[in-house]
C-alpha cells in the first residue's frame, strides 16, 4: 500500500513541544534513506530486531532508481542541445539550393530553395521552395529583361500577355536560331530581326508553395 509521506525526522522544540518533519514518499533520496534506517535502529524493539539485509536491499533499489534519474536527467539534457545544434546547422542553409533525394517526373533529383528553418518537439525542418525549372533569360531590343510564362508567353508590366511567345524546348529552356532566341507573334509565326537578344544568365522558377523537408533528409546543398 502507498503511503502518501513517510516520517524522517522527529523530537522536541524549544516550547516543549514534539514534531515530525517529512517528506513525500516518491521523492526519497539515499540521505533520507539513511536518516530513516537511523531512526529506525534507535526506534526498534531488541527482541525483534530489524532485517539487516532487508534494508540493504531497499538502499541499492533507492540507489539505482536516482542513478537511472540522473541517467533520464543527461539523456535529455544531450537530447535539447542535440536539437540545438542541428537547428543552427540548419540555419546556415538558409538561402541556399538543397536535395531530399527524391526524383521528379522529368527523371531528375528535386531541388529546393531554402527559406527558413524551424524546430519542433525536437525535430528540426527546413522550409523550402522547389524549384520547378531553370529559365533561360532573354532581353528585348531595348536591353530589358522580358518576362515570359511557362508556355513562353512574353508578359507586360503587369503580368499581361503581348501577343508574342518566346518559342522553347522545354519550360525555361529557349530555341536559339544564330546565336538569338526565336520569337513568334500572335499567329505563332517567326518574328524576324526582332532585337531579342540572349542575356547570359539563368534564374530558377519556383513553386508557389512552401514544403517542409527534416534537416536529416537533406542529401545535397549547393
Amino acid at each position: 500500500m502507498a503511503v502518501d509521506n513517510v516520517t524522517i525526522n522527529s523530537g522536541t522544540g524549544v516550547d516543549g513541544s514534539s514534531y515530525t518533519s517529512s517528506i513525500s514518499n516518491d521523492r526519497l533520496t539515499n540521505e533520507d534513506f539513511l536518516t530513516l534506517m537511523i531512526e529506525e535502529l534507535k526506534m526498534q524493539d531488541p527482541t525483534a530486531p530489524m532485517d539487516s539485509q532487508r534494508m540493504l536491499d531497499t538502499q541499492m533499489q533507492m540507489s539505482s532508481m536516482n542513478t537511472n534519474l540522473q541517467m533520464i536527467e543527461t539523456m535529455e539534457a544531450l537530447t535539447s542541445s542535440f536539437s540545438q545544434s542541428n537547428l543552427s546547422n540548419a540555419a546556415n542553409v538558409i538561402g541556399k539550393n538543397i536535395e531530399d533525394g527524391n526524383i521528379g517526373e522529368n527523371g531528375v533529383n528535386k531541388a529546393y530553395t531554402v527559406r527558413s528553418v524551424e524546430n519542433i518537439d525536437g525535430e528540426v525542418s527546413v522550409k523550402a521552395q522547389q524549384i520547378l525549372y531553370i529559365e533561360d533569360q532573354v532581353n528585348n531590343s531595348d536591353g530589358d529583361r522580358i518576362v515570359y510564362n511557362l508556355n513562353g508567353e512574353i508578359l507586360d508590366s503587369e503580368g499581361n500577355t503581348t501577343g508574342y511567345k518566346v518559342a522553347l524546348k522545354d519550360p525555361g529552356e529557349v530555341i536559339l536560331r544564330d546565336g538569338n532566341p526565336v520569337i513568334l507573334d500572335e499567329n505563332n509565326e517567326e518574328v524576324t530581326d526582332s532585337g531579342y537578344t540572349m542575356s547570359g544568365s539563368t534564374l530558377p522558377v519556383y513553386s508557389d508553395q512552401l514544403v517542409a523537408i527534416p534537416f536529416s533528409n537533406v542529401t545535397k546543398i549547393f
